[in-house]
């Protein structure tokens, strides 16, 4: 039984995966980081599934990483943290590479590795008032695993406006940046989600998977060695004193030291 994640199918084959840690605003856990790859690979797998929708419960989509788990990577040793970039690398890559169509149902918040979820979807449609950001770098460390799919949506010259600088922005600038494919009122997005899911309920099921796989080849090259190197760059990041300082300063409810 998942802790952290919900999954519903309706008779059409259409499954709605939902990130189910309310009172956490959705952070990423080791166990829905967990829970989430082995959702993405059983959907992925099932022939019964046409479209998979990402959803989340409460009042945010995702509010990234969740900081007692960064904490704890901070605090581990050096096999263990590469293993908790490792995990979190791996739940992106199988959303990314599911060879069903993903549509991303956002509201509310979405930062850090939340954009990095709605990256890997095929298309991601948003509720007005939410709000957006790469958080990271406030905390010392960097968009790193979810570098290569944010890169891939947004291009670099989009993604350098606000990659580094954990700047908020809203969901209008953030279909500008190409992150989300439109924005509609919070009452219209089931409706503006039915209408992604549909079409492909007229498609050949094999003809979409080999579609999607033939895109993606074709994109931004994001293979073994593009996702070791952000595995890698997590882990070091991790094992910076910025890093220390960051969450340590976040937890002790204070300004970090480099703050003006």
């Amino acid at each position: 039984m998942s802790e952290t994640i919900r999954m519903e199918r309706d008779a059409r084959g259409v499954a709605r995966l939902v990130l189910a840690r309310p009172e956490k605003h959705n952070a990423l856990s080791a166990a829905m980081i967990a829970e989430l790859t082995g959702a993405a690979e059983a959907l992925g797998a099932d022939p019964a599934v046409r479209v998979v929708v990402l959803a989340a419960d409460g009042p945010s989509f995702c509010a990234g990483g969740d900081l007692a788990w960064m904490q704890a990577q901070i605090g581990a040793d050096a096999k263990t943290r590469a293993a908790g970039a490792r995990a979190l690398a791996g739940m992106l890559n199988a959303l990314n590479t599911c060879p069903k169509p993903v549509i991303g149902r956002v509201h509310g918040n979405a930062f850090g590795g939340g954009v990095g979820m709605m990256a890997v979807c095929d298309v991601a449609i948003g509720a007005a008032g939410s709000r957006f950001g790469f958080t990271e770098t406030r905390l010392g460390l960097i968009p790193a695993t979810i570098g290569p799919y944010v890169l891939a949506r947004m291009g670099e010259s989009l993604a350098r406006r606000v990659f580094m600088s954990s700047r908020l922005f809203d969901a209008d600038e953030a279909v500008q940046l190409n992150l989300l494919a439109r924005v509609v009122a919070p009452q219209a997005l089931d409706a503006a989600i039915e209408a992604e899911v549909v079409p492909y309920l007229s498609c050949a099921p094999g003809a979409v998977a080999e579609a999607k796989a033939q895109a993606r080849a074709l994109g931004p090259r994001i293979d073994a060695e593009i996702i070791e190197a952000s595995i890698a760059g997590l882990v070091a990041r991790w094992e910076s004193p910025e890093a220390v300082e960051g969450i340590a300063a976040f937890f002790g409810k204070r300004r970090p030291d480099w703050a003006i």
